[in-house]
């Protein structure tokens, strides 16, 4: 009885603060092309992913969306940040940039040219060389998590005129 009585008291102070969950931005618009996507690309697959949570269509065609993203460029990439005195690598700064633009069929710009760049630093030894790949592709997989939310949030901002 008293663990129901303080989870019923920590609800409401929650509530009281003015706390809500994160829930899926709502786009304001009905149709979605996505355009400049490498066809194998993480980016494009975790965003159609989660544009298909919404109730936007997705379409090839992006002469006749209603909002076309168009990605500019999106590398990942990886470099030494400290090694040792032989040579040996002890960390790397693992790199996500993707440089996108939100944009009518017409040519109207909605959101200008953004920038995006996340990094994350990782540690490194030889001797786990497997652990330690399968380390950069988790923390890969949570820049592109990252990349998306943030480019899902940019999306809900959009308004179209009339």
């Amino acid at each position: 009885m008293q663990r129901r009585h303080l989870l019923l008291l920590g609800t409401a102070a929650l509530a009281g603060c003015g706390f809500e969950l994160r829930r899926e931005p709502e786009l304001s618009f009905k149709t979605l092309a996505l355009t400049g996507f490498e066809p194998d690309s993480p980016l494009a697959a975790g965003l159609k992913r989660q544009i298909k949570r919404t109730s936007v269509q997705l379409i090839d065609d992006a002469n006749r969306a209603q909002v076309v993203l168009e990605v500019l460029n999106e590398h990942r990439d990886r470099s030494v940040v400290a090694s040792t005195s032989v040579g040996q690598v002890r960390e790397w700064q693992l790199r996500l940039s993707f440089d996108y633009l939100i944009r009518t069929a017409s040519g109207e710009l909605l959101v200008p040219k953004v920038e995006l760049r996340l990094a994350r630093d990782m540690n490194y030894t030889e001797t786990a060389a497997l652990a330690k790949e399968q380390e950069a592709i988790n923390l890969y997989n949570a820049m592109h998590s990252d990349a998306i939310a943030q480019v899902m949030r940019r999306l809900a901002a959009v308004r179209l005129q009339g």
